[in-house]
């Protein structure tokens, strides 16, 4: 993951995948508070990654620099646990189960019209950033399968005719966000 900046001059400032400069400063807030130890590591990823949304190269080179932790060690934990992702997510995450009683009972149905409505596969992100979709194998709610998940609300029993309102509550919900 790490990339290697050219060894000529000055280096251009962090750029965030919107082209946008990242405000480092969050970052060392959030490690001046938690701690610069290994054990704070954890603890400092998962708020870092709660502010910016996900963990670019630079910020986790800069929590690397800030607790003195080799980055190779930082990059090892970020890449090791599933809660961290080195790319954004969307600002709506639909997770769709894919365990035996959802697939028995129609999942495919579902996840094909969600990857229809959405545009993108399981483990993609809108260009928009507007919704990340993905599967699990569980959701631990066989009873009401199939199971589909918009950010963090459990809908049962979906099928796909159900798929297109629900997201698109979604979509008035982040608009009427943002006009508030």
């Amino acid at each position: 993951m790490p990339r290697r900046q050219p060894a000529s001059g000055a280096q251009a400032p962090p750029l965030g995948t919107d082209g946008a400069e990242l405000d480092l400063s969050v970052v060392a807030k959030v490690v001046d508070r938690v701690g610069r130890s290994d054990g704070d590591l954890i603890p400092i990823l998962q708020q870092v990654q709660a502010d910016y949304g996900y963990l670019p190269e630079p910020v986790v080179e800069e929590i690397a620099r800030l607790t003195g932790i080799q980055a190779s060690r930082v990059y090892g934990v970020v890449t090791f646990y599933a809660q961290f992702s080195t790319v954004p997510s969307g600002r709506h995450k639909v997770c769709v189960c894919q365990g035996t009683a959802c697939h028995v009972r129609g999942g495919d149905e579902v996840l094909r019209a969600v990857v229809k409505d959405l545009s993108v596969g399981p483990g993609e992100t809108t260009p928009d950033l507007d919704f990340t979709l993905e599967t699990v194998a569980c959701l631990g709610a066989c009873s009401f399968a199939p199971i589909m998940t918009v950010d963090g609300q459990y809908f049962g029993k979906m099928k796909g005719s159900r798929v297109v309102p629900i997201l698109d509550e979604s979509r008035r919900g982040a608009r009427d966000e943002g006009a508030a």
